[in-house]
């Protein structure tokens, strides 16, 4: 069986075994899965772009005709030179095809193939692991290791440091997708610079939320003192499937901004300004909830608020069979202490 973990999937990446040229990506990382095939492609041609270098092909297409993947596999170039074939797996299988594939002497082509989540019974998957010149390598979010490497290969490239409660936070906001959290990364480092090192509000300031769910009621309620909003709209979202990390990462970031919204206030600036100003602009709906978050918290409260939820946003990643439980009771303790003004 030839599923790789660990840090056997780094040395492979590295150096390929041109003894198995099939090499089956899935997991719910659909960000990693991509990043992994297009590295593995552009060690496999000359020119990606050269469609004779390259073939794309559907999977679920191929369904239909497993045997097109053998036909192109064996296909010789009519200038010479190495090949790769990209596949995109779909719903429907193709397993027959990489089966016949995988008995023949393939030479000078790389067959890659992407996929979703797969079960360790899904043929595609139980075919690429069981063959002798194919490779499974499973593609999952990245732990916290995995996070702070990446963070700081994308710092060491700029030449940049970053603040300790920039990390913090910055941790927060990544992962569930590589290439995601890449990007996020890459924009932040050409946000900074020349500056030498990235603060709290560099991170605020850029980094977004990849979250499509509208999570702001929850850290509205929050922050209002609603903990029966909390505990209404978070259920909802777990039942939606939100990750519990994009939750704490939409209340440190909203914890962050009335913390620069407390202190402008605190310095004379009236609070209709505040509130109207600013980038993103607040929608309409939103102010009662944060009127009522300026005045339930002092800016020396909301620091603290802040490093709670780094931390919370912390342990959701090394006890994530807990995360759910982690991040309401984060939020729930938000909510009560909004009664506690000061």
């Amino acid at each position: 069986m030839v599923a790789l973990r660990g840090k056997e999937i780094d040395a492979f990446l590295a150096r390929p075994d041109a003894g198995r040229p099939i090499i089956l990506l899935y997991g719910p990382d659909a960000g990693l899965v991509r990043e992994r095939a297009d590295a593995l492609i552009a060690s496999s041609v000359d020119d990606p772009n050269d469609p004779f270098s390259l073939v794309k092909l559907d999977g679920d297409e191929l369904s239909a005709e497993p045997s097109r993947l053998v036909d192109e596999a064996m296909t010789v170039p009519l200038f010479g030179g190495r090949r790769a074939i990209r596949v995109r797996a779909g719903s429907r299988s193709f397993a027959s095809g990489i089966e016949t594939l995988a008995e023949m002497n393939v030479k000078d082509c790389r067959i890659v193939i992407e996929a979703g989540e797969l079960r360790p019974e899904s043929p595609l998957r139980k075919t690429c692991e069981r063959a002798k010149t194919a490779v499974a390598i499973g593609c999952y979010p990245d732990t916290e290791r995995d996070l702070a490497r990446l963070m700081e290969d994308e710092l060491r490239i700029a030449n940049l440091r970053i603040a300790q409660d920039a990390r913090a936070a910055l941790m927060s906001f990544l992962g569930g997708d590589r290439q995601a959290s890449r990007n996020e990364l890459r924009k932040l480092t050409l946000y900074a610079h020349g500056k030498g090192e990235v603060t709290l509000d560099d991170v605020m300031a850029v980094v977004a939320d990849a979250s499509e769910l509208k999570l702001d009621p929850i850290v509205d309620g929050a922050f209002a003192g609603r903990p029966d909003i909390v505990e209404t709209e978070f259920a909802k979202a777990m039942i939606a499937g939100t990750y519990p990390g994009v939750i704490i990462s939409a209340a440190l970031r909203q914890a962050a901004w009335l913390h620069k919204s407390a202190l402008a206030i605190a310095d004379g600036t009236p609070a209709s300004a505040v509130l109207d100003g600013g980038f993103p602009r607040l929608h309409f709906s939103r102010k009662p909830a944060v009127e009522a978050a300026l005045r339930n918290f002092s800016p020396a409260r909301l620091a603290a608020i802040i490093e709670q939820l780094a931390t919370a946003a912390l342990d959701t990643r090394k006890q994530s069979t807990l995360a759910a439980a982690i991040a309401q009771r984060a939020l729930m303790a938000i909510a009560a202490n909004a009664k506690r003004r000061g």
